[in-house]
């Protein structure tokens, strides 16, 4: 199977493609809007359903791709973290889909749920592709790893060593092959020890 239009494929059965979100706007390096205009979704043929991590259609390309590759089978749509919902509605709506994130269906089997405690945000562990879907908190750090997402991404009286401290109980255990972060490059190479690192 082909990758979607503006994407490729990291592993057998696993997609990643970036399109440009609509509601992204220049800001000042260090603000909460600092990020980039093209955001990473994900998309997995696991055992139980085809899935959609976070996804963003921009084009009927991406559908005529999504329909071939679905080919009747049970869709789920994954949410990350609340403000990715993105194309959500519209893939549910189009595939008759379950979805989760920090509430909703189980994801099917292959697939399971990460939540980072305290901080809103529920990654996808993706069992075959040994994969780690994230959606904020963890970043690509534009060296080929990771760090965390800057403090000002964070809400309230949420800290930066909080997070740590949720994504590494949240991740312990995990050795990934590929960390698809929703912003900033995939990591498929030393994933486990780029999660390490970013925690430390």
């Amino acid at each position: 199977m082909s990758a979607p239009p503006g994407g490729r494929a990291p592993g057998p059965g696993l997609w990643r493609w970036t399109a440009p979100h609509p509601d992204w706007r220049p800001a000042a390096p260090g603000s909460s809007g600092d990020w980039d205009r093209d955001v990473g979704c994900v998309a997995h043929a696991a055992p139980g359903a085809f899935v959609f991590v976070d996804p963003l259609v921009t084009d009927d390309a991406f559908w005529r791709w999504a329909d071939a590759a679905v080919a009747g089978r049970p869709v789920h749509v994954h949410t990350t973290i609340r403000w990715h919902r993105r194309s959500r509605d519209a893939v549910v709506a189009r595939y008759g889909a379950t979805r989760s994130g920090a509430r909703g269906d189980d994801p099917p089997p292959g697939a399971r749920r990460v939540p980072v405690r305290g901080h809103g945000e529920t990654p996808l562990w993706l069992e075959a592709p040994r994969a780690l879907v994230c959606g904020d908190a963890l970043i690509g750090d534009g060296r080929g790893g990771l760090r965390l997402c800057p403090a000002s991404w964070l809400e309230r009286d949420r800290t930066v060593d909080g997070l740590r401290d949720a994504l590494r109980a949240a991740t312990a255990g995990l050795e990934p092959a590929i960390v698809l972060p929703a912003h900033g490059d995939p990591v498929p190479d030393d994933a486990a020890g780029a999660l390490r690192r970013a925690l430390a």
